[in-house]
């Protein structure tokens, strides 16, 4: 039996039609004694008393048992409907992710309630929109300085109540605001067994769990409406892809009551929320929560996981601390250096011989053994989405021995549509679609003369299962127009068959299909590749169609070139934005006898400089066709970051808002066209 027979036919305890807080009861019950949580000690002012959660030591973590968890999120739930929350009712979450997060969602939906989510980096404007526009009953903050943000637009809304996770001093003259802890203690007093059963059996599958906002970088951001059965398609059929399958070998790393995971990305939104969280404590996994995303590298050796979620942008970072650690000396460096290329050329081989052996042996003593304790030494999964990964950087961590499996999805599909499966993962694909989905393109939108070389289809995907979202929240027009009839069998493309599963008979699967706004190739194996969105797709002024998303994956792995932007669009030529990596650009300079100016903007633009980065350019221009190469291109000293804003909360760029800070420049690259 193949796979994909195998993935379609495999049933087991975690598989199933219930809401999420029936997952979670049914988890919990077959997981009691197993870890569940993690948390660090010295990091927050927990509300939480020591009764219900013990102290951690300041800078280690601790760990609470499935049952545990299990008697704080009943107890949270009943304080929370003692508190005035009733079945249907939204309330937001607005923090960071920690274990109070993922204690309040289950709690919140065990209540019945909507959970709508809030990124901690929203302005008060951005609060005041997330919170009003679903019109909002309550919400939980983490902390005073989040609580004073919504207070500060709290006459615009009408809350009911807001709750802290931290503890808080001077609201006593407040009677709705109250911490977790408070919460937690009308729960102990109220809790009643057969009347939270009763609420869990009420709930329906097509009844409203989230409402998670998109980021709104191309107008107003749009509620996405995703129910329990929307998520709890995509929890079945992930088991079936990640799960402990009886036909997967022992050398096939799986997901299950086993894992242990460092969860970090914004459980605000749908890709941590659902991988990261519905599909690890549907298994049994332990999560355990990182401290920040600037202390991963000690949270990984603490921890010791087994598996992570995360973001392209993530994994550069993180590849970028393992090469400038091992370029500390010139011997270093070229050792580094080698072992890659040994161990890419060791991945790439069908059959390595025992010479090619023999070296990925030495290099893996070397070096990779020593990247992977760096990461806890324990890591056998990693899943990359929300955005395209470079395949060069793909394929580096797979050579040292830490497999990425990059996906594709969406909010609006709760999010996954496909993945790598473990056992026959594709570097440069997103993998096969789900079992349960179903994919197929629209041509008519994609410039086929642009996409000739590539077997198979090439358009817009399109979307339709039991994970796609019924619409958007009060934007009827929106949710019309994200939406396409398309006649049975046309140019269709889709998993082999589709079982009936959990909330199947939605409207967007009895015959509908989601635009997805992504150009995607469909490959003759089924595999899917990412091209770019539809709407960053760049028309040059020769008519010529040019996906940056490519080109700009392909200094993922650069130690010169840091980010960049490709721009172009209406114009002869491609150009782009490029941020050098000033500590590499300023060694260089160093070892070469060159004193550089001190301002940064300065350092971009001296001639040397540009020289030193016009051999990385000239190095990625190599891999694209002639009207795909960047013709010119200036360098911005600033970083884009979701500080700054730049990148959104998951880290993807904002491009209209990088066009709009460097228009002087952007109109020095085309300033002689």
């Amino acid at each position: 039996m193949n796979w994909r027979d195998a993935e379609r036919e495999y049933e087991d305890e975690v598989i199933g039609e219930t809401t999420l807080a029936r997952l979670f009861e049914e988890s919990a019950a077959r997981n009691s004694n197993r870890p569940a949580q993690q948390y660090k000690g010295g990091v927050y002012e927990r509300s939480l008393t020591d009764s219900v959660i013990p102290a951690a030591t300041s800078g280690e973590f601790r760990t609470i048992s499935y049952a545990e968890m299990r008697d704080i999120v009943r107890r949270l739930s009943a304080g929370f409907r003692d508190l005035g929350v009733e079945t249907g009712d939204r309330i937001g979450l607005f923090a960071n992710t920690r274990m109070e997060w993922a204690q309040s969602d289950f709690a919140l939906l065990g209540a019945g309630a909507v959970v709508t989510t809030v990124y901690t980096s929203s302005s008060p404007a951005q609060v005041e929109y997330l919170l009003d526009d679903p019109d909002a009953d309550g919400v939980v903050v983490e902390n005073e300085a989040l609580l004073e943000t919504v207070l500060s637009v709290e006459d615009a809304l009408d809350l009911e109540f807001i709750v802290s996770m931290d503890d808080l001093e001077g609201y006593d003259d407040r009677d709705d605001i109250l911490t977790l802890g408070e919460v937690y203690a009308r729960g102990e007093d109220t809790f009643d067994l057969e009347a939270y059963e009763a609420r869990i059996e009420e709930t329906e599958l097509d009844d409203l769990a989230s409402l998670i906002y998109t980021s709104g970088t191309t107008g107003q951001p749009k509620g996405v409406q995703l129910t329990h059965g929307n998520f709890r398609s995509n929890v079945n059929a992930s088991r079936k892809r990640f799960g402990p399958r009886p036909d997967k070998g022992d050398d096939v790393p799986v997901l299950s009551e086993e894992s242990v995971a460092l969860s970090y990305l914004p459980l605000a939104h749908v890709f941590e929320r659902t991988a990261g969280h519905f599909v690890l404590f549907a298994s049994g996994a332990c999560i355990a929560y990182a401290e920040s995303p600037d202390t991963l590298r000690e949270d990984f050796g603490l921890v010791e996981p087994t598996t992570a979620t995360s973001v392209p942008r993530v994994y550069e970072k993180i590849y970028d601390g393992i090469r400038e650690e091992a370029s500390q000396s010139a011997a270093k460096q070229r050792i580094f250096e080698w072992a890659t290329d040994v161990g890419v050329a060791y991945q790439q081989a069908e059959s390595p011989g025992p010479i090619l052996s023999a070296k990925q042996a030495l290099a893996d003593t070397l070096v990779f053994s020593t990247v992977r304790e760096a990461l806890g030494g324990n890591i056998e999964i990693l899943i990359s989405g929300g955005g395209s990964l470079s395949p060069e950087l793909c394929r580096l961590y797979h050579a040292m021995g830490l497999p990425i499996f990059e996906g594709y999805g969406l909010t609006e599909t709760a999010p996954i549509v496909a993945t790598n499966p473990p056992e026959a993962a594709k570097i440069g694909t997103i993998g096969p679609p789900l079992f349960n989905v179903e994919v197929t393109v629209d041509e008519t939108v994609a410039d086929q003369e642009a996409f000739a070389d590539d077997p198979g289809e090439v358009g817009e995907l399109l979307v339709r299962g039991p994970n796609v979202t019924q619409g958007y929240w009060d934007k009827p027009g929106a949710t019309e127009g994200a939406f396409i009839d398309v006649a049975p069998g046309e140019a269709s493309r889709s998993s082999e068959s589709r079982d009936t599963d959990a909330g199947e008979e939605s409207a967007a699967s009895s015959g509908q299909w989601f635009r997805t706004g992504d150009i995607i190739h469909v490959r003759p194996d089924g595999y899917l590749e990412f091209r770019d969105r539809v709407k960053q797709i760049i028309v040059l002024s020769t008519g010529k169609n040019v996906a940056p998303g490519p080109i700009e994956d392909a200094f993922a792995a650069s130690e010169i070139v840091e980010q960049a932007m490709v721009v172009g669009d209406g114009e002869k030529f491609i150009g782009a934005l490029l941020v050098p990596n000033t500590d590499h650009v300023r060694e260089w300079a160093e070892s070469a006898g060159i004193d550089l100016p001190d301002d940064p903007q300065a350092m971009c633009d001296d001639d040397r400089v540009r020289d030193h980065i016009q051999q990385e350019v000239d190095r990625v221009n190599e891999n694209f066709e002639k009207h795909e190469t960047i013709k010119q291109f200036e360098l911005v000293p600033l970083e884009f970051t979701e500080e700054n804003d730049m990148l959104t909360p998951t880290m993807k760029k904002k491009r209209r808002v990088i066009l709009e800070r460097f228009e002087d420049r952007v109109d020095r690259i085309f300033e002689d066209d």
